[in-house]
């Protein structure tokens, strides 16, 4: 049956394929894998039939470790049961894993493959949580795009249920889970056919039932636990080849030439790469560039890591080869290399490939981008047998050096980059602008959404490729077509208009006129445009949202502009394309909601203006990225910021070597980092109108990043405060002065003070105002924080209540040395209260939690 081409992302691959298979889906949501879970429920609330004509029966469990023990006993009842998880979801899983594979129970474990958390937490992607389960004796199915993973989803499920042995079936965690490709999608009906009923007829057959009853879960003692352990073997030999029997089959319905491992380069290649997950479609595209130019160079996909099958492994290495490097998304810290190097090095043992050296290489751990240049690197590889790649490690010199980037893509490609706010609506409108071009045009797409951790007001970035040819490039987007940036506060924080390509297009979002860009545009962001014939627009998409009633969620706008300038689709299909979407995405908030959106919409495309770039800007001085130095305040703090978290916080952390974390290799770092970095990311920010306020402070009580802060100023200090400081007298302490300071630097303009605000008659003390117009307000800010506590203030509105509580300071920073040990305190301390005193005992100084002096002596505490 002729498959449909749809847009959708890796983990809805993986949920289509999984919900047809399934009787039972037991899910415990966790980062990346969640939307799996969510379709799966979705689609069973709606109604949907999986193979046997019937609604997953879908159970949400406590945790993880509740899902999969629900797996388990799920399949011991006889039901076909799948699971979604990632990182340390699947490490909890494990104890059940091992229990499920050594009763022969067919589940499927589907996993995005996340880092575990070790010195610090990463949500983002490599292989640490799989690599823990190799010993569990589940098979390990290996998918590298959003396509495989649709293809090869149905072999883990048949297989499965065939060789009676459980499935993790994994996939890249973001760079293929979240990743949005156009793919052919399976029809349930082929899906049906490559099943065999028999075999699940007699797995059913052989579940717990009181009309054949038997024991499982038994107790065995040292005279046979051994032998019946090993009675499983034949299992294991045979599923290598009950998974190929699958892949030939979708082979057969599809026309491709899955195997367990498959190749892909020169016919006499003399260099092949070992490896699996997305890496493998960089190094295919890397592989055409370079057999293009004579290399001799190729690419071995893993597909079945367990069982692993050595002899599939030899046949498809070419016989030319004379050196393999093992590719590893991993880190076993310890260990005489990596997994899937010593699998590799096992296998070739005794074989044609006895000789041949293996090198071994870790990359992308924690979604840290690999590139064709790092590939390159690989290939070109002759000293290091041990290495890295994507990073520059000056401590142990095992990374590569990656040389010049290369550009790699299918020529005709077209490359687009977003730089967008969390939650300002840009990924979802580039999810939405993906779908429309993929399902409505010829052309293939692909998208990928580069997070920043905080999400919600954080960086996003949002990689879009379009063409005629598939697109394999599973890595960022550097040299793009068009550029655009959402929030006008980025032009002096990132480098982002140097990544286009001559002639290029940049769209700004901004509410500034010629004078404005004059002022505002950093001198090298003007030179770049002027010497590199960039085309700049500009769209004041925050006045738009606002007259419209959206606010801030700007997306629409800017969707509508993009298909404007980009020219992919014409303007007056993409409008009807964008329309239908905004109504199937917002048609249940009501009517008027979708024609605000049709509105944003229609506004986005007339609204863009072209910017004549004055020839004065091709000699436009650079001026350098703004970033947030630290200067004063403790001397840990200060370093860790200049030289990490500035680099960081400008998009630019890439670039540290491992040495920069020579002191934080615990993965602990300075407290109070975060008062340093001022992002300005706000539009709006409140601004206080004290004839209004009732000296409530429920607006410092609700703000979610100590932004607004009530201040009791004294006479003396009062007089001392920044010209234009608006104050009132104190409620109840007439001798005060009170101020409501707000940083507009830290604000990321989410309103809840605002919202929050009683007033009075009606009038708000809190309006919501132009940020720039608004800056001074920093300055008050920073006055204000650096006065003293007023601890009669407190003890006359009580610490316990809302208007109290919100003049204690938030912070406190302490100094002087110990009396017994002469330590003086830094980041790394210890606390504990003992009546009304603090006591601080420093980590490396002492050596017990109060030091070995006497608790008589506290340390100075000082209020911050």
């Amino acid at each position: 049956m002729a498959r449909k081409m749809k847009t959708m992302d890796g983990n809805h691959a993986a949920a289509h394929v999984s919900y047809a298979y399934s009787d039972v889906a037991a899910i415990y949501p966790i980062t990346p894998s969640s939307v799996m879970a969510e379709a799966t429920d979705e689609w069973a609330t709606q109604g949907r039939t999986n193979i046997f004509g019937q609604t997953v029966q879908v159970t949400e469990m406590q945790s993880e470790a509740g899902a999969a023990g629900a797996v388990h006993g799920s399949l011991a009842a006889g039901a076909l049961t799948t699971t979604f998880t990632a990182s340390q979801g699947l490490l909890l899983m494990i104890p059940n894993l091992y229990k499920v594979a050594g009763e022969q129970l067919p589940g499927v474990f589907n996993v995005s493959a996340r880092a575990l958390a070790s010195h610090a937490l990463s949500i983002f992607g490599d292989h640490s949580d799989v690599y823990a389960c190799r010993q569990t004796g589940a098979a390990m199915l290996c998918e590298s795009s959003v396509q495989e993973v649709m293809d090869l989803t149905p072999v883990a499920h048949c297989a499965g249920i065939k060789g009676k042995i459980p499935f993790i079936n994994f996939f890249d965690g973001f760079r293929t889970s979240h990743e949005i490709q156009k793919i052919e999608t399976w029809d349930y009906e082929d899906l049906k056919e490559m099943v065999d009923m028999d075999a699940i007829d007699a797995f059913r057959k052989n579940a717990l039932n009181p009309n054949h009853p038997c024991q499982r879960g038994s107790a065995q003692n040292p005279d046979i636990f051994f032998q019946a352990r090993e009675a499983c073997n034949p299992y294991y030999d045979a599923l290598p080849a009950i998974v190929q029997e699958y892949m030939d089959k979708v082979n057969a319905k599809i026309g491709t030439d899955y195997k367990l491992f498959n190749y892909y380069g020169a016919a006499d290649a003399e260099h092949v790469i070992v490896a699996m997950g997305s890496v493998c479609d960089t190094i295919e595209e890397t592989i055409d560039y370079l057999v293009a130019a004579g290399e001799k160079v190729g690419v071995v996909k893993v597909r079945l890591y367990r069982p692993f099958s050595a002899e599939a492994l030899v046949a498809a290495i070419p016989d030319s080869v004379k050196k393999i490097s093992v590719l590893d998304r991993t880190k076993e810290p310890g260990a005489l290399g990596e997994p899937l190097y010593l699998d590799v090095v096992a296998a070739l043992k005794g074989t044609k490939f006895n000789d041949t050296p293996v090198f071994t290489g870790r990359y992308g751990l924690g979604s840290k981008d690999t590139t064709p240049a790092q590939i390159v690197a690989v290939y070109k590889n002759a000293d290091k047998q041990k290495f890295t790649i994507g990073i520059v490690d000056d401590v142990t010199n095992l990374s590569l050096d990656p040389g010049a980037p290369l550009v790699t893509t299918p020529e005709g490609t077209i490359n687009c980059k977003f730089w967008g706010l969390g939650a300002d609506g840009t990924v979802g409108a580039n999810k939405n602008s993906i779908k429309i071009i993929g399902d409505n045009t010829d052309m293939y797409a692909q998208a990928y959404f580069d997070y920043d951790s905080k999400k919600s007001g954080g960086v996003t970035m949002s990689h879009l490729r379009f063409g005629k040819s598939p697109i394999k490039s599973t890595y960022l987007i550097h040299k793009a077509n068009f550029v655009a940036c959402h929030n006008p506060s980025y032009v002096r924080k990132y480098n982002m208009v140097q990544e286009l390509v001559d002639g290029g297009t940049f769209l700004l979002n901004c509410p500034w006129d010629m004078e404005g860009i004059e002022k505002h545009l950093p001198g090298q962001v003007k030179s770049f445009i002027a010497n590199h014939g960039i085309k700049f627009y500009v769209i004041d998409g925050i006045k738009i949202g606002k007259e419209i009633g959206l606010g801030g969620r700007i997306n629409t706008v800017l969707q509508s502009a993009f298909f404007k300038l980009a020219n992919i689709i014409p303007e007056e299909q993409a409008i009807d394309l964008m329309k239908a979407a905004a109504k199937a995405t917002y048609g249940r908030k009501g009517d008027a909601i979708v024609q605000m959106n049709y509105d944003a919409i229609d506004a986005g495309a007339k609204q863009i203006v072209e910017i004549e770039v004055p020839e004065s800007w091709k000699s436009a001085a650079d001026e350098g990225l703004t970033i947030t130095h630290a200067e004063g305040g403790r001397a840990d703090v200060v370093s860790f910021v200049n030289e990490i978290q500035a680099k960081v916080n400008a998009q630019e952390g890439n670039s540290l070597p491992v040495s920069a974390f020579k002191d934080y290799a615990d993965g602990t770092t300075p407290s109070g980092s975060s008062a340093y970095e001022k992002r300005g990311i706000a539009v709006d920010i409140p601004v206080w109108q004290p004839e209004n306020c009732i000296q409530c402070n429920r607006c410092s009580y609700v703000c979610p990043h100590a932004v607004i802060r009530p201040i009791a100023m004294t006479a003396e200090e009062a007089a001392k405060a920044p010209e234009g400081t608006k104050m009132l007298d104190m409620t109840g302490m007439p001798e005060y002065k009170f101020v409501m300071a707000i940083s507009a630097l830290d604000c990321t303009g989410c309103g809840s003070c605002a919202n929050v605000c009683p007033g009075k008659k009606g009038a708000k003390a809190l309006v919501m105002e132009n940020m720039e117009a608004n800056i001074a307000s920093q300055k008050v800010f920073d006055y204000g924080v650096a006065l003293p506590e007023k601890a009669d203030v407190i003890a006359k509105f009580k610490e316990a209540t809302v208007k109290g509580s919100q003049f204690k300071k938030p912070l406190l920073e302490f100094s002087g040395a110990c009396a017994g040990c002469g330590e003086t305190p830094y980041a790394k301390l210890i606390t504990q209260l003992f009546g009304d005193r603090m006591y601080i005992a420093n980590a490396t100084g002492c050596s017990s939690i109060l030091c070995n002096s006497s608790p008589s002596t506290p340390y100075t505490v000082i209020q911050k």
